[in-house]
C-alpha cells in the first residue's frame, strides 16, 4: 500500500513538472514574440520617421510625360508636380500615418506633423487650380475633376474609418490625373490652364498668410509679450470681442516640435511648387524680372530642409547656451515670406 501511495506520489510530481516546464516554455515564448515585437516596431518606426527627400522637377515631368505619351503644355509641369508632391505624402515609407491607431504609427508625431504641412499647401493648391489657375475669368466655368479633387483633399487629415484620409486623398490624386490628361489633349480643349500674372499672385497672397502664421508660432517656441497691433492703420477699425492690449504667446512646450516638423512639411511641398511655377510662368516672371525674387524664395525654403543632428528639437531661449530649433526655422520662413511679399509687388507692376 505504502509503495502504491509512492508511486502515485512521485508520478503526480512528474505531471506537476513536466506542466510546469511547458507553462515555463510557453511563458518564454510569449516573452520572446513580445520582445521581437517591440523590436520590429520600433525599427520600423525608426524608417517611418525619416522624411522624403527631394525630387527634381524637370526630370518628374519628363517621367509623367514620357508614361502619358503626351508633350507638355503649359501647367504641365506644375500640375504633375503637385501630383507627385499629394503622392509622396500618400506612399512614402510607411505609407500615410496621420489616422494611424496601431504601433507603430500611432506612436510617432513628427512626420504626421510634416504629411499636415505638406497637406496644407496641396489643399491651398488645388483650392487655387479650381479658382484661377484653370479659368480664364471670374465667370468662366469651374473644372469638374478639380472640383472633386479640391473636396477629396479637404477631408479631415487623421480620419480612419470609410472613408480613410487615404482613400479620398488618393481620390483626390486621380483626379488631377484625370485633369492632367485632359490639359494635355490639345484635340479636346476643355482642360486649360491659364499662366498669368493675377493668377499667381492671388495664389501666393495666401502662400503669403500662411508662412506667416508658421512664422508667428515657431517665433512663440520663446514666451514674449506681445502688443496688439490687431487694428493698427485703421481708426475706424472694429473687432468682434477685445483682446489685452499687451499679452504673452507662448507655444506650449508639447507642441514644439509639431509646429517644426509642420512647418518642415509645408517649406518642402511648397519649394517643390515654386520650382514648377519657375518653368510654366518663366515668361511672365522674366517680364516683371521677378525670376532671380522667385529663386531666392526657394533659396530660403531649401534652408528649412537642412539636416536636423540633434535627436530633439531643441528649445533654448534665443541668445541662451543651447540652440532653439524653431527660431532658426522661423528666421528662414520669415525671409522667404518677405521675399513672397516683394514678389508680388514686382507682380502688380504692369
Amino acid at each position: 500500500m505504502s509503495d502504491d501511495f509512492d508511486t502515485r506520489g512521485e508520478s503526480l510530481k512528474e505531471r506537476m513538472q513536466d506542466r510546469w516546464r511547458e507553462s515555463g516554455a510557453i511563458r518564454n515564448g510569449i516573452v520572446i514574440v513580445v520582445l521581437l515585437y517591440i523590436l520590429i516596431t520600433l525599427a520600423l518606426g525608426f524608417f517611418w520617421s525619416s522624411e522624403p527627400d527631394a525630387f527634381a522637377i524637370r526630370e518628374n515631368t519628363a517621367v509623367k510625360a514620357e508614361t502619358m505619351g503626351v508633350d507638355p503644355v503649359t501647367g504641365f509641369t506644375t500640375v504633375s508636380t503637385l501630383i507627385t508632391v499629394a503622392d509622396t505624402m500618400l506612399h512614402k515609407p510607411g505609407g500615410y500615418l496621420s489616422n494611424d491607431m496601431t504601433p507603430p504609427g500611432i506612436w510617432l508625431d513628427n512626420i504626421p506633423n510634416w504629411e499636415y504641412g505638406v497637406l496644407t499647401q496641396v489643399r491651398d493648391f488645388t483650392e487655387a487650380l479650381r479658382r484661377d489657375f484653370s479659368r480664364s475669368q471670374s465667370q468662366s466655368t469651374e473644372d469638374e475633376d478639380l472640383i472633386t479633387a479640391e473636396n477629396s483633399f479637404k477631408i479631415d487629415h487623421s480620419r480612419w474609418a470609410l472613408p480613410s484620409s487615404e482613400s479620398e486623398y488618393q481620390t483626390g490624386i486621380d483626379k488631377l490625373n484625370r485633369y492632367i490628361t485632359r490639359l494635355s489633349d490639345r484635340n479636346v480643349p476643355d482642360a486649360q490652364f491659364y499662366s498669368r500674372a493675377d493668377n499667381l499672385q492671388r495664389w501666393l497672397q495666401n502662400v503669403e498668410t500662411r508662412l506667416g502664421s508658421l512664422s508667428q508660432r515657431l517665433s512663440a517656441s520663446v514666451g514674449k509679450p506681445r502688443l496688439n497691433t490687431d487694428l493698427s492703420g485703421d481708426p475706424d477699425a472694429r473687432q468682434s470681442t477685445p483682446n489685452d492690449a499687451d499679452r504673452e504667446v507662448k507655444t506650449p512646450w508639447t507642441e514644439i516640435d509639431d509646429v517644426f516638423f509642420e512647418a518642415r512639411g509645408s517649406a518642402w511641398a511648397l519649394a517643390h511648387l515654386l520650382r514648377a511655377i519657375e518653368v510654366d510662368f518663366r515668361d511672365v516672371l522674366e517680364k516683371k524680372n521677378a525670376l532671380v525674387s522667385l529663386r531666392q524664395i526657394i533659396r530660403e525654403l531649401d534652408s528649412t530642409q537642412e539636416t536636423v543632428w540633434s535627436p530633439v528639437i531643441l528649445n533654448g531661449s534665443g541668445f541662451g547656451l543651447f540652440a532653439n530649433h524653431s527660431l532658426v526655422m522661423a528666421s528662414y520662413i520669415s525671409r522667404a515670406n518677405a521675399a513672397i511679399a516683394d514678389l508680388r509687388m514686382l507682380l502688380s507692376q504692369g
